[in-house]
């Protein structure tokens, strides 16, 4: 039983490259949380496979070739950890939020790519996910983008992309 626990997590983490609804709606429980929301589109603040599957979409909108490199798993119980890297180019704006769902900051694209680390943890119920944390490198990815430390110019280009986005949802 723990190898299917541990081959149900990852096949979530890897259907966020390219798992379609269907993948997500067999993978994840209608009720399940995601701990790590707290930075995406309101969309993916919702509980199931519909929040994790907006998810996906907010990550594949911003990087291409997006993938993920599975390392270790371990289970105990209910609970499994993941220790895997994640890697993709960036080439679209990439849209953080703030607590209420508005729009906080936005990364133009860079065109660079990336791999961090992160390392997930999953509770599974009944086969699905039920609850996902995880502790991710955003600032080794934030340097391999460019992002930080910011140039005068990314930071104006950053401004103008925050305008246009704030415009597109307005309009």
């Amino acid at each position: 039983m723990n190898t299917d626990l541990g081959s149900i997590v990852i096949s979530s983490i890897l259907a966020m490259a390219d798992g379609s609804p269907a993948d997500f709606e067999q993978l994840v429980h209608p009720a399940a949380v995601d701990r790590e929301n707290l930075v995406q589109p309101p969309s993916s603040r919702v509980p199931g496979p519909a929040g994790f599957y907006s998810t996906a979409l907010w990550l594949r909108g911003a990087f291409a070739e997006l993938g993920y490199e599975i390392h270790h798993s371990i289970v105990d119980g209910d609970l499994v950890a993941v220790n895997s890297t994640m890697s993709g180019r960036h080439v679209a704006p990439f849209v953080t939020y703030d607590a209420a769902g508005e729009i906080d900051a936005v990364f133009p694209p860079t065109g660079r790519t990336f791999a961090v680390t992160q390392s997930h943890w999953f509770r599974v119920d009944g086969g699905q996910v039920l609850e996902h944390w995880a502790n991710r490198d955003d600032l080794g990815q934030a340097r391999q983008l460019g992002w930080v430390p910011p140039t005068p110019i990314y930071l104006l280009r950053m401004a103008r992309a925050k305008t246009a986005a704030k415009r597109s949802l307005a309009g």
